[in-house]
């Protein structure tokens, strides 16, 4: 197939079967010979863990201090000693749940980056949020109880930072949360998940 030029091959457990990366962090599977091309997910049915879905995620990871937390806005809970930040847009039902999730979660800082990506009324409720006096309650107020943001305006320049900072490092749907380790996580994932990545050394 015509793929993109190969980045590095390596060796999987799975005997006789090798990952293949393109574009920093696509995975394809071939035999030793290169005569087959998978394109899917290995998973360990012992461990039950998405071998190809773990890799992606080390290989897409950032390090959080190289995100633009001045973009961004905070929810903390009890004494937000630990640090996530998640790329959300308001209209994305993932991200509501995934808020419900998080009122769970305790002593932990949250940096919110609005991140209107699913239409333009996505880009109206990031504007409103963005430009309310108390940006935090604004936005939990929509997210968890269904509160509607009144119209506000300011300068808005930052929601333009915040998608073109996503498109460069590939952050393609919401939400996606990134830990203190540099771990980049995909979709509205459950708690124990959350607290595990929190507990992750860089």
């Amino acid at each position: 197939p015509n793929l993109p030029p190969i980045d590095e091959i390596s060796k999987t457990p799975m005997d006789g079967l090798f990952e293949v990366r393109v574009n920093r962090s696509e995975i394809f599977y071939t035999d030793a010979k290169g005569h087959f091309l998978i394109q899917g997910e290995l998973i360990d049915t012992k461990e039950r863990v998405n071998l190809t879905e773990r890799r992606v995620e080390r290989l897409s990871a950032l390090p959080f201090e190289s995100l633009p937390l001045q973009d961004a806005f905070k929810l903390v809970r009890g004494k937000g000693e630990r640090q996530i930040a998640i790329f959300e847009d308001p209209n994305c039902g993932f991200c509501k749940r995934f808020e419900r999730e998080l009122t769970r979660l305790d002593n932990v800082t949250i940096h919110v980056f609005l991140y209107p990506i699913l239409g333009p009324d996505s880009q109206v409720k990031s504007r409103n949020i963005w430009c309310a006096a108390d940006k935090a309650r604004t936005f939990e107020d929509w997210m968890l109880r269904n509160v509607v943001p009144p119209e506000a305006s300011c300068d808005i320049s930052a929601l333009a930072r915040n998608v073109e900072f996503g498109q460069q490092h590939r952050i393609t749907g919401t939400p996606t949360t990134f830990f203190a380790s540099g771990l980049r996580v995909a979709g509205a994932v459950g708690l124990a998940q959350v607290e595990q990545a929190l507990a992750e050394k860089r």
